[in-house]
């Protein structure tokens, strides 16, 4: 029999140890790595043409089926031959920016306050990157930041993607954390917006949809978990 999900505010949630949580459009109203890009292009001292040329392409790749995989690999190259202290430091000064815009999506920072309320240790799984992520999670006193990592050489980025974090790479994150802090599935809480995110949703005992993703909202429902309003409301 198919259960029925609950509201977030309906829920007790005081019997999960770890809650995983996506950014993009879970814990933030933006997609960081679009948003970000655009701010650094431009703190490179390139016109807004570059960001929409790099952007469309990334966008008509995916539209056309190009796997998630792939055309994150490409949105990584993007920053090939870039320092790694510049890029961190334009990730503090975008974010600061988003946040006077108002860039929290307070139904989904309620709910991960709720469980670092009920004690429970909290981690950001994103494919997104650090210096797009870390403001957000210090802000948010995440405990653990899990995100794509490109690789590094010598102080800068080389273009390449050294662990992509997507679709079913989340699903194993979560559960070799899991594994390493010894606690079961069953006192696991995970959300997220998209249907890439259902791996990690479906390692955790209780799942949650921020949003109206049709096949999170089945999965969450059929898992009797929890639904959150999304960017709609």
């Amino acid at each position: 029999m198919t259960a029925s999900a609950d509201t977030a505010q309906a829920r007790d949630v005081g019997h999960i140890r770890v809650a995983f949580f996506d950014v993009d459009e879970t814990l933030l109203t933006v997609k960081s790595m679009f948003r970000f890009l655009r701010f650094h292009l431009r703190a490179r001292g390139l016109p807004d043409t570059a960001y929409e040329e790099a952007a469309q392409t990334l966008r008509r790749r995916s539209a056309a089926g190009v796997p998630r995989a792939q055309t994150n690999r490409e949105y990584y190259r993007l920053y090939a031959g870039q320092s790694l202290t510049d890029v961190f430091a334009q990730g503090r000064a975008w974010f600061a920016e988003e946040l006077e815009r108002g860039v929290l999506h307070a139904p989904g920072v309620t709910q991960l306050q709720t469980h670092q309320d009920d004690g429970a240790h909290i981690v950001l799984v994103s494919g997104s990157f650090a210096p797009a992520l870390q403001p957000a999670a210090r802000l948010l006193g995440a405990d653990q930041l899990i995100c794509s990592t490109p690789e590094v050489s010598r102080g800068k980025y080389t273009g390449r993607l050294a662990r992509p974090l997507i679709a079913e790479e989340k699903g194993r994150a979560v559960q070799r954390l899991l594994a390493e802090l010894d606690v079961p599935a069953e006192q696991a809480a995970a959300y997220g917006d998209h249907a890439s995110d259902l791996p990690m949703l479906a390692a955790a005992g209780l799942p949650g949809c921020v949003g109206d993703d049709p096949d999170l909202v089945a999965h969450v429902r059929d898992r009797d978990g929890i639904l959150i309003p999304g960017m709609n409301g």
